[in-house]
């Protein structure tokens, strides 16, 4: 027994990491438009806009913008099977609420989709990953707003009717769970929390509009075309009890709710006991209107994808802080840590995928993990990462033994940042993750030129040997 024939290998990225061309063909600002690089320990700043003399990494990008063909052959060089990436809003709606679409947006990712699927790679698209409209942020507040919901849904119905036929697998919002585990959900849903309001009412609030518009999507997709299929996506931060103790125990399940609160709602249809758990905790009941409940209802998905980087502990006594993505928890003294202070446990992700198997019995899909490490170019051009192929190794020897010895249903594994992108957490260039090195820093500098890692090759071999070998590259 192994991994299923048609399972999905390939990778994972986001178009404002790595696109650029953030003001061409008509493209309007979005939230990553604004953000500014910062580094470990050191906040991104957000601006009201761009401003001369600050680097913003999105602008930029890698460049994929006009060198997708060259990095589409490199990924069907490797074999991949799938590609996630996402659409930019603003590429297609510049303002966000824009009369019309916007053709030159919609033509970028024809040429993309449909260089993708002559290529054999299956498109994996996203249709909300971290780049709100900057325009509805200053106009309606972004998520705060009910408005917001027929607007993405517009959107989303825009995408899916062009699309038809040459994208049939679509995750509505990345890590749409980041709204109750980030202070600050800028990425997720274009909020900054004001002085004067809220918090935690403001995101369930923010997090029901988004779980409205997502079901609404899910419904006209499957309307739109039968053979869509659409996923919820959050990203699993999993997290163990520190002790035996049952106080901790306890404490490790009110951690691990915001895991589950989104995914109970997109897979189930409705709010559940451990939804009002939630309310109850953070002191607020969504304001609801109706037919709210019936869209819910309508719109549940197909299958269940997932992010996952790292795991933490959980424990009624104060333990070392370990500071992660977006999420943070107390580090477990077996687990080595990242560069970055993100743990590295590959047996997580097996339980993981066993957690969410035995809670919800749909489809599982992995779209995202990775290492992010600072690499070296030898005098010769070549990247010896052996760092990140013994990282993915682990990584994918648990989830074959997900799906051998525990028969988790997995559809498939996209590594993210399979090519050198932006760091989502700290903007920077540095931080590296892909398989494809790319001649881009953190000071602006580089010719953003391509070339192949030793992790190239050897994830070419586990495509090749539909993951059944992993051993290290002859020499």
């Amino acid at each position: 027994m192994g991994f299923p024939k048609d399972f999905l290998w390939g990778g994972a990225m986001a178009a404002w990491q790595v696109e650029g061309a953030y003001r061409e063909d008509g493209k309007g600002l979005s939230t990553a438009d604004v953000e500014a690089r910062g580094a470990k320990g050191v906040p991104r700043k957000i601006y009201d806009k761009p401003v001369e003399g600050v680097l913003f990494p999105s602008h930029d990008g890698i460049d994929f913008y006009h060198r997708f063909p060259g990095d589409v052959e490199l990924f069907a060089e490797m074999g991949f099977k799938a590609l996630r990436v996402s659409i930019a809003w603003t590429r297609i709606f510049p303002n966000g609420d824009d009369s019309e679409p916007n053709e030159a947006g919609l033509a970028f990712y024809d040429r993309l989709f449909d260089d993708l699927n002559a290529r054999g790679i299956k498109p994996v698209v996203t249709l909300f990953h971290y780049d709100t409209p900057l325009a509805l942020v200053k106009k309606y507040g972004s998520w705060r707003s009910r408005e917001m919901v027929n607007l993405a849904v517009r959107y989303a119905r825009t995408c899916l009717e062009r699309y038809r036929g040459k994208v049939t697998c679509w995750l509505t919002f990345n890590e749409i769970n980041g709204l109750f585990i980030s202070p600050k959900p800028w990425h997720q849903a274009g909020i900054v929390y004001r002085d004067d309001e809220v918090m935690n009412q403001v995101r369930v609030q923010a997090a029901h509009y988004q779980l409205v518009a997502a079901a609404r999507i899910a419904k006209i997709a499957h309307e739109v075309d039968p053979a869509n299929r659409v996923g919820a996506m959050v990203i699993y931060h999993l997290s163990y009890p520190y002790t035996c103790r049952p106080e901790d125990q306890v404490k490790n399940r009110e951690k691990m709710l915001p895991q589950f609160y989104f995914l109970d709602v997109q897979a189930r249809g409705r709010y559940t006991n451990l939804c009002q758990q939630v309310w109850d905790r953070l002191g607020y009941t969504p304001k609801m209107e109706p037919g709210d409940k019936d869209d819910l209802r309508a719109g549940t998905v197909d299958f269940i994808s997932l992010s996952y980087y790292f795991s933490s502990v959980e424990s009624v006594e104060p333990l070392k802080e370990l500071v992660g993505n977006v999420a943070k928890g107390g580090r477990n003294p077996y687990l080595e840590i990242t560069e970055w202070d993100w743990q590295i446990d590959p047996v997580g992700l097996r339980v993981a995928l066993n957690q969410l198997e035995d809670r919800y019995q749909l489809p599982l899909f992995v779209v995202e993990n990775g290492m992010g490490a600072q690499d070296t170019v030898e005098t010769d051009g070549s990247i010896h990462d052996s760092y990140r192929i013994d990282y993915l190794r682990k990584h994918i020897q648990a989830m074959h033994e997900a799906v051998t010895v525990d028969h988790v249903d997995l559809m498939g594994y996209l590594m993210w940042g399979p090519i050198d992108l932006v760091s989502c957490g700290t903007g920077e260039y540095k931080k590296r993750y892909g398989f494809i090195y790319v001649d881009r820093h953190d000071d602006g500098t580089g010719s953003f030129e391509r070339s192949r890692k030793d992790s190239f090759y050897w994830f070419k071999k586990v495509i090749a040997t539909n993951g059944e070998d992993l051993d290290d590259l002859d020499r």
